[in-house]
This record gives structure tokens, C-alpha cells and sequence, in this order.
């Protein structure tokens, strides 16, 4: 769509320079100064004038000044973010993100985690940056290392630490709608692919582990040593091939995990769901493939994004929080990779 001229006597906009507060203004028929309101998300302006302004600023492709932002409030403008590509979802989580940031006149300043690089590394490459900020979606630790340095919130997993906010979803709430349903279908023999030796592993194998006995399944806990990745899918396939019996359902870690043991159990004529149901964990992208439809445990990573920014740019802003640690509940997504169990 192509941006509508101001009228008569303002200032003509053109996409050659860069679009200003008083250009929003005019687009969303405003003052300049309920357009620095809705964009800095002060109070004062009402809901309907937001979405006004927000989709005026969206059609002339408006961003923020962070350099005149920083001088003007002694902030940077920037969020620090460490991250791990520990599957798909870690993605999903990033482009909310970005959206809540850029919302809220912020950008981010990215670090990631790979099997060489640990948080320290990551941390040292922000340096650079005088970020307002952080927000990790990785390593999932106990104790981030700049845990009371700067307002700090960790997406995924809880942190007992009165400096540290905490977005995430609930894991006990999770095992057990995906037991309930696999128990629904008649399983008994119900697997659980786990993480590795990680504190968010560690949180899902006990909510596994609670569900089970709470379904009085507690005799049929199997825990198969997994990880995050599509390798680790395959190793875990191979360690339920090399048992003498199959379990009749599983539970993966993550999506990832789950695909990838589905494949390497079909290469040897183990059928998803006729032989053995799955269920996978984030209902990111590839679950919802059309040759995949994979059952999952759903998580919404735009809102736990969303949450993590606005409690980092409250902690910045020295504003006020009720309570340092947000659980969401997910749901279950029931797609095709999860039948009833076919009898003996």
C-alpha cells in the first residue's frame, strides 16, 4: 500500500528519508505527543488511539530513533538477547521477540549458544553493546551468570533467584494433559524421550514422572535417555529398537526429537501411530507439517516473548512487577501421530 501524502502545508514524505514521529502523527490524524505516548507504551492514550497509531506507523514503516531514544532517556534502546539452537521453537521465540521489541521502540542485540560457545563467550560478545537489558532463552541454568548486573529475564525454565525474572511454561501441566490423553487412548506402556542432563529435561522428566504415578502408571515409567536435537531423535530410536519390547506410546522432549525418532523407527517398519503413538513438545513448525501432524504439547511463543520484554523494559524503567515468575499453561494439540492401542 502505498503511504498517503499529508495534507495541505505539512511536510511531504518520501521513502528516501527516514520516517519521523510528526509523519505518524499526520497519518493517524494525532498530536506528535500522543504519537511518543503509544510508542514509548506510556499511559495515556486509549486502546483504539494505540491500534490508530500502531497501524500508521506500520503502513509508513516508522522505526524508532534509538540513538535520539538513548540520549533522550540515558537508555541504549537495545535488549540484550543469548539464545541456543536447541530446536525449532528457539526460533519461534525470536521472531516474537523481535515483534515485542520493536512494539515497544526497542531492538535486539543477539549472542548465541553452540556446542563451543558457552554463556560466558556469548556474554563477552555483548559487551560491545551498552544494551538496556537481557533476555535468555539459553543456556537453561540455575544461575545466569549476570543474575543482579541489569534487569534480567529467562524464557523457559525457573530460576530461584530474587533478581531474575522468569517466563515459562508449566512442564507438570504439560506431562500430564499428554499422559491423560496417551491414558485415554488405553496406553499403559508409555515412554518419555527426555532432554539430556538440563535443568528444563530435568523439570519434564519429573513432570512425566508425577503424571505417570497420578495415573497409577507409575509401574511403566520409561525414561529414554534423548537430548534436543534430531540426532539426538535417532539415538533415542535406536535405544527403543534395541529393547526386546516397544513402549505403546512415547513423549518427546521436543518436537525435533520426536520426528526425528518417528523416521528412524519407520526406516524399520515401526508405524506412527498403527504400532506406537507420539506426542512431541512446542507444536512448532514441523509438527504441524501435513506428513508429519504430529500430536503436541503446545506453547504460545509470542506471548511468553511478549512477557519477557515488558517485564525487562518494566525492570528498566524501575517500574513496579507483582510477580517475578509467570507459568503459562499449555495445551494439547491432537493431530494424527496418536491413536488408540492396538491390542496385543
Amino acid at each position: 500500500m502505498a503511504p498517503q501524502q499529508p495534507g495541505a502545508g505539512g511536510r511531504q514524505w518520501s521513502p528516501q528519508r527516514r520516517v519521523t514521529l510528526e509523519d505518524v502523527a499526520q497519518r493517524a490524524e494525532v498530536s506528535r505527543a500522543l504519537v511518543s505516548i503509544v510508542m514509548r507504551d506510556a499511559k495515556g492514550a486509549s486502546a483504539p488511539t494505540r491500534e490508530k497509531v500502531l497501524r500508521a506507523a506500520r503502513e509508513l514503516g516508522y522505526r524508532p530513533d534509538v540513538r535520539a531514544r538513548s540520549l533522550a532517556r540515558q537508555q541504549s534502546g537495545l535488549i540484550g538477547v543469548v539464545f541456543g539452537v536447541a530446536g525449532a521453537f528457539h526460533f519461534d521465540l525470536l521472531e516474537g521477540l523481535y515483534e515485542a521489541a520493536e512494539n515497544r521502540g526497542h531492538d535486539l542485540v543477539l549472542s548465541a549458544l553452540t556446542s563451543r560457545r558457552d554463556e560466558q563467550q556469548a556474554l563477552r560478545s555483548l559487551h560491545d553493546f551498552r544494551f538496556d537489558a537481557l533476555v535468555m532463552l539459553g543456556p537453561p541454568t540455575a544461575h545466569p551468570l549476570m543474575a543482579g548486573e541489569l534487569p534480567l529475564a529467562v524464557v523457559g525454565w525457573h530460576v530461584d533467584h530474587p533478581d531474575v525474572d522468569v517466563v515459562r511454561t508449566s512442564d507438570d501441566v504439560g506431562m500430564r494433559v499428554a499422559v491423560e490423553h496417551l491414558a485415554g487412548l488405553g496406553h499403559r506402556d508409555i515412554a518419555h524421550i527426555d532432554g539430556g542432563s538440563q535443568v528444563i529435561s530435568d523439570s519434564r522428566r519429573a513432570g512425566y514422572r508425577q503424571a505417570m504415578t497420578a495415573m497409577g502408571l507409575a509401574s511403566h515409567v520409561q525414561v529414554i535417555p534423548g537430548g534436543q536435537s534430531q540426532l539426538d531423535g535417532l539415538h533415542a530410536a535406536e535405544a527403543l529398537l534395541s529393547r526386546r519390547t516397544l513402549p505403546t506410546a512415547v513423549i518427546a522432549y521436543n518436537d525435533d526429537v520426536a520426528v526425528a525418532a518417528m523416521n528412524a523407527l519407520a526406516l524399520h517398519g515401526v508405524a506412527v501411530p498403527q504400532d506406537i503413538s507420539f506426542v512431541g513438545w512446542d507444536d512448532s513448525e514441523i509438527a504441524r507439517l501435513s506428513h508429519v501432524d504430529l500430536t503436541s504439547v503446545a506453547q504460545d511463543p509470542h506471548r511468553l516473548a511478549a512477557l519477557a520484554v515488558d517485564r525487562v523494559l518494566a525492570r528498566s524503567d524501575a517500574r513496579d512487577i507483582p510477580d517475578r515468575e509467570v507459568v503459562l499453561e499449555p495445551a494439547l494439540t491432537i493431530r494424527s501421530s496418536t491413536t488408540t492401542v492396538r491390542p496385543a
